[in-house]
């Protein structure tokens, strides 16, 4: 209950500070950005803009996941006074461009040739009906584990290639008394790992058959139920507090040595490096054994808010500044994903960077470029939410994992 009332409080506290109204010549910019890193990976793009004479009025909602800003932002449109801009993922973008709530922003796009840029398969979220509603600012890839590398080296461990070396691995820091994996309690956090683990089972065409097709064949197969068990191995090796954790306090178990791995998109690496560490040199970062192939993505956009039938110079400007190559390379240095652009040079990025960007550009050339199911790019809110639902029960004990497979194929059922 007392998660609940503070959830709410904080709900209720966002909406009373979203009664500030942006001056003129201001964006206002609704974001769930509020980690160490993500905010300074946001402060490039508030920069940015204040350059240019624009002010900033920021309207954080806390939520790695972005579900409470979701809540705030439906109360703002309902009331008629939606924000400037508001970051936005996968399906949810699809969902208020299909109401017509978003600005048409093909002018700014035409003009600076998005089109010739950004990858098919982000257009597929940033445009509705041939028109851009949305500029996207990254590529995050979710398929990394992260690693201290003095753990592992004091413990003897490499970097596991499958998932038996990878069970190893949390079989001998467990025997060293540290935690194996730091995880935080909360459904996105779980199908995340979920997601990895899928992926690694399944491979690419039953990855896409069951969170990308919905098939039920695939959703209710024995490939699932390895899947769930796999699942279990990891609720095995985390702390006794996750739950209720926050993703980048689990990070920051890992920064300090605390846990050996932690399975999270690379937005990970902006706390690692806010924290003064080095890739290669302090920590490791590699995808998730059995998806070295694979990219499952999800990609950060900021939507732009219909005000009146026309794109407002503000709006316009903070579209272009997302898209500027400076920016997204500045940026994304930052914050550990990759441009959503395609002709970035990866000159500034470090070693994990430099990775991402081609591991990016391998899956997209080889067909192993998939949306997250985790993160909303594989298939409907409501789909993904009942997918939530069964790992989060599972990962918590209610199911074991022949039950969560059959929960799995209802929920998913009920929900498309």
């Amino acid at each position: 209950m007392r998660a609940i009332l503070k959830t709410k409080a904080a709900i209720v506290g966002a909406l009373m500070a979203s009664t500030t109204v942006a001056a003129a010549g201001d964006v206002e910019v609704l974001h769930w950005w509020t980690s160490g890193g993500e905010a300074a990976a946001l402060n490039v793009l508030k920069q940015d803009l204040e350059g240019q004479g624009i002010g900033w009025t920021d309207m954080p909602v806390a939520g790695g996941g972005g579900e409470q800003a979701m809540t705030v932002l439906r109360a703002r449109v309902t009331a008629g006074n939606a924000p400037t801009a508001v970051q936005g993922l996968g399906f949810d973008i699809l969902d208020w461009g299909n109401q017509g709530a978003l600005a048409d922003l093909n002018e700014v796009a035409a003009k600076e040739g998005w089109d010739d840029v950004v990858p098919d398969a982000l257009k597929a979220f940033a445009k509705v009906d041939g028109k851009w509603v949305s500029a996207p600012v990254n590529v995050h890839s979710t398929n990394w584990v992260w690693a201290n590398k003095a753990v592992l080296d004091a413990n003897g461990i490499g970097v596991p290639t499958n998932w038996e070396e990878f069970t190893a691995a949390l079989d001998t820091l467990k025997a060293a008394g540290i935690t194996p994996i730091a995880h935080g309690g909360q459904a996105w956090q779980e199908a995340t790992v979920f997601d990895a683990i899928a992926m690694s089972v399944l491979g690419p065409d039953g990855y896409k058959a069951a969170f990308i097709d919905l098939d039920e064949e695939t959703l209710g197969s024995d490939a699932m139920k390895e899947a769930f068990d796999r699942m279990a191995v990891i609720r095995a090796n985390v702390d006794d507090n996750f739950s209720g954790r926050d993703w980048n306090l689990a990070t920051a178990m890992v920064i300090n040595g605390e846990a050996g791995f932690q399975m999270m998109g690379d937005w990970a690496k902006g706390e690692f490096l806010n924290a003064g560490k080095v890739p290669g040199e302090d920590f490791l970062c590699f995808r998730f054994p059995g998806t070295t192939e694979q990219v499952t993505f999800n990609a950060d956009q900021f939507m732009m808010f219909d005000q009146g039938g026309a794109v407002s110079t503000e709006q316009a400007a903070l579209a272009s500044a997302i898209l500027s190559p400076s920016f997204q390379s500045a940026f994304n240095v930052v914050k550990g994903s990759v441009p959503a652009r395609t002709d970035v040079s990866d000159a500034d990025f470090d070693a994990c960077g430099k990775q991402g960007m081609k591991d990016l550009a391998a899956a997209a050339a080889s067909g192993n470029l998939f949306g997250s199911m985790a993160h909303g790019h594989a298939a409907p809110a409501s789909v993904k939410n009942a997918i939530y639902d069964v790992v989060t029960a599972h990962f918590n004990g209610e199911y074991d994992s022949q039950t969560a497979v059959e929960e799995l194929v209802d929920a998913v059922s009920i929900a498309k």
